[in-house]
């Protein structure tokens, strides 16, 4: 079982490589399902692992002239705020159970993993709709629409917060609708935010959890490999296409979850 969660950590870093985003929609089920850890930690495991794989990514597309960084500090400062305050200090007030429907027990990692199968859902339908964007440059226009993006960064710093997401599949739009940025750069864009919001979320879990070093960061050199697998695919393949077919697998993903959580269990 272990053999196919490490070859499953490997789709996490290709994911990020071809499209800029959906390791996180790889991770937590890969680590709660495959792995067998709690859903709580895993949220935590989940930003290392991907914070880690955004950041290499990040690094590769900096190099290639794809990061706007102006862009990503400001929207990054905004959000890891909001992830660090999350995880420091609402998630640990969280109980473990938190109400009935009926003779139904609702706890916190059901509800965690619920609330992520929602979210897939919601991701999966924009990356199967799609939406095309005309080429351009690096000068988007920030200074218009700063509030639009500082609220933007609060939504999503708080969805990585609660649920280990690192936003990418939230973010890419946002830097396309709302900035016109190309969909290159806000991929390179995307990774260096998921990168600062990931890993300041965890640094905020540090003595909440008992980190095991040596599997996450096992999982992590395996995800940090798969994302240069992406890159080399993203450079060769049709991404559009990619994009929906990887949104159909996390539709399924995502109905498969709510299914165990929710019938099955």
């Amino acid at each position: 079982m272990e053999t196919i969660g490490y070859l499953a950590s490997v789709l996490i870093g290709i994911s990020l490589g071809l499209v800029g985003g959906g390791g996180s929609i790889l991770t937590l089920p890969v680590l709660v399902y495959i792995f067998g850890i709690s859903p709580v930690v895993s949220t935590s495991y989940s930003l290392f692992i991907v914070g880690s794989t955004s950041l290499v990514g990040a690094y590769g597309n900096y190099r290639r002239g794809l990061v706007n960084v102006k862009t990503a500090l400001f929207f990054g400062l905004s959000s890891m705020v909001t992830v660090y305050l999350t995880r420091k200090l609402l998630v640990p007030l969280i109980p473990q159970n938190l109400f009935h429907i009926g003779d139904f027990q609702i706890t916190e990692p059901l509800l965690t993993m619920a609330l992520f199968a929602v979210l897939m859902l919601a991701a999966s339908i924009g990356m199967i709709r799609g939406r095309q964007t005309e080429p351009g440059c690096l000068e988007c226009d920030l200074g218009r629409n700063i509030v639009k993006l500082g609220l933007s960064a609060v939504g999503i710093g708080l969805t990585t917060g609660l649920l280990g997401a690192g936003g990418g599949f939230l973010l890419i739009p946002t830097l396309v609708l709302v900035l016109g940025m190309p969909m290159r750069e806000a991929v390179g864009t995307s990774l260096l935010i998921i990168a600062l919001n990931s890993l300041v979320g965890f640094a905020g879990d540090l003595g909440h959890f008992v980190i095991d070093w040596y599997f996450l960061l096992t999982v992590t050199l395996v995800a940090v490999a798969g994302i240069f697998i992406g890159g080399q695919l993203a450079r060769k393949l049709d991404s559009g296409q990619l994009k929906k077919s990887f949104g159909w697998f996390v539709l399924a993903m995502g109905c498969f979850i709510l299914f165990k959580e929710l019938i099955l269990s």
